[in-house]
């Protein structure tokens, strides 16, 4: 499919339904070019290391153009590779948390001492553990939503911008999705 528009001057919807439409990989650079450096910030907050956060980066990429089929522009392309990208980044956390802690578990066992500070902070993972599997049970766009706003410390004004919708209707769905994740907190054993 031809186009008069230069890749660099199409909007990313239009981008992306030429990627799926031609399968370009060279489009797809164009792509890569815009958001790479937000990808990349995502998964270095999640991996807090730079080989990681780069293999990390590869990782969704690579899953994206496989998946950029599944894009249906009923939002903007932006929040969707947000939530793309956070939603396999949380899944190599976890998956690297299990293998740590079950490593750690040992070590708290051995020295008494230091047992108040090591209950303290498996006291602390376990109730991070208990959110995550909360967040996990929620919708995605009630969890999308709480991250927005409270990790990654988003404003009322660019949430509204991201996901396109008022004021009062951001603020409707952050108590709707509190209330939804402290129902699904209270609920796990």
């Amino acid at each position: 499919m031809k186009t008069d528009l230069t890749p660099q001057r199409l909007t990313d919807e239009a981008l992306v339904k030429q990627i799926v439409e031609a399968k370009n990989d060279l489009l797809f650079g164009e792509l890569y070019e815009r958001y790479s450096h937000m990808v990349y910030n995502k998964c270095y907050g999640f991996t807090k290391t730079t080989i990681e956060a780069e293999d990390l980066t590869q990782d969704v990429f690579t899953k994206l153009f496989l998946k950029l089929g599944s894009f249906k522009a009923d939002s903007k392309f932006s929040t969707w590779l947000y939530a793309f990208t956070y939603n396999l980044c949380v899944d190599y956390v976890n998956k690297n948390v299990l293998k740590k802690v079950e490593i750690n578990d040992y070590d708290l066992i051995d020295d008494n001492n230091s047992q108040t500070e090591a209950d303290e902070e498996a006291l602390f993972q376990l109730k991070s553990k208990k959110l995550n599997v909360a967040l996990e049970i929620i919708n995605p766009e009630d969890k999308m939503i709480l991250l927005l706003k409270y990790q990654d410390d988003f404003s009322i004004k660019i949430i509204m911008e991201m996901l396109e919708i008022s004021e009062s209707a951001v603020k409707m769905r952050l108590k709707r999705a509190k209330s939804r994740v402290i129902e699904a907190y209270s609920t796990i054993l």
